[in-house]
């Protein structure tokens, strides 16, 4: 194989950084993700550190696009779907994009964000995107619906998985999980609960 450009060796070298914080805030959380732990586990030294990341607040930053990076991968992965499995295919995605340890390591950082200003303001713009990303793809489920109510059936889901990606860290039961999304769908998307008015307020 051709040797690695200087330009593709740092990018690697980048995103193994990037990789090793997920892996560390999924198993030691924030508070225990610490830059000495991450350059351990990513078997670099200090130097090569700093040299990508000149501060743990720089390397937390870049790992909140990283992450964003994975959701919309999955988010992605749903949108080009026109077969009847497709709102199901779609739903799926999300819930992919909103639990697992990508999610976890997000989680991680909400946590931090409400008492650090700075990683608050890192994590806006990527939660924003990820919001417009999932909205767009499930644009079509709500296509009939007017503005307000389309945003409160689509911020229910949101709250709905964030809920159960939280309890899931105390209490993992797929079949209860699958049952509530059914619930949602049921209550939210079946025409009969438009009819209803179930779907929103």
């Amino acid at each position: 194989m051709p040797a690695l450009s200087r330009r593709q060796q740092r990018d690697r070298t980048r995103r193994h950084l990037l990789e090793t914080t997920v892996e560390c805030l999924v198993e030691y959380g924030y508070s225990g993700t610490t830059t000495q732990r991450i350059q351990e586990r990513a078997g670099l030294s200090r130097g090569a550190l700093l040299h990508h990341f000149r501060s743990k607040a720089e390397l937390f930053a870049a790992a909140v696009g990283y992450l964003a990076e994975l959701q919309l991968a999955d988010i992605g992965s749903a949108g080009s779907r026109t077969d009847p499995e497709a709102s199901r295919a779609r739903l799926a995605a999300v819930r992919t994009a909103m639990s697992g340890p990508a999610f976890q390591a997000a989680l991680e950082l909400w946590m931090a964000a409400r008492t650090d200003p700075a990683l608050r303001e890192a994590l806006l713009p990527s939660q924003r995107q990820i919001g417009r990303a999932v909205r767009e793809l499930l644009s079509s489920e709500f296509a009939d619906r007017d503005p307000r109510r389309a945003r409160v059936a689509c911020e229910s889901l949101f709250m709905l998985l964030r809920g159960l990606a939280l309890t899931s860290t105390l209490r993992e039961d797929r079949a209860l999980a699958d049952d509530i999304l059914d619930l949602w769908v049921t209550r939210v998307l079946t025409p009969q609960s438009r009819e209803s008015g179930l779907s929103a307020p």
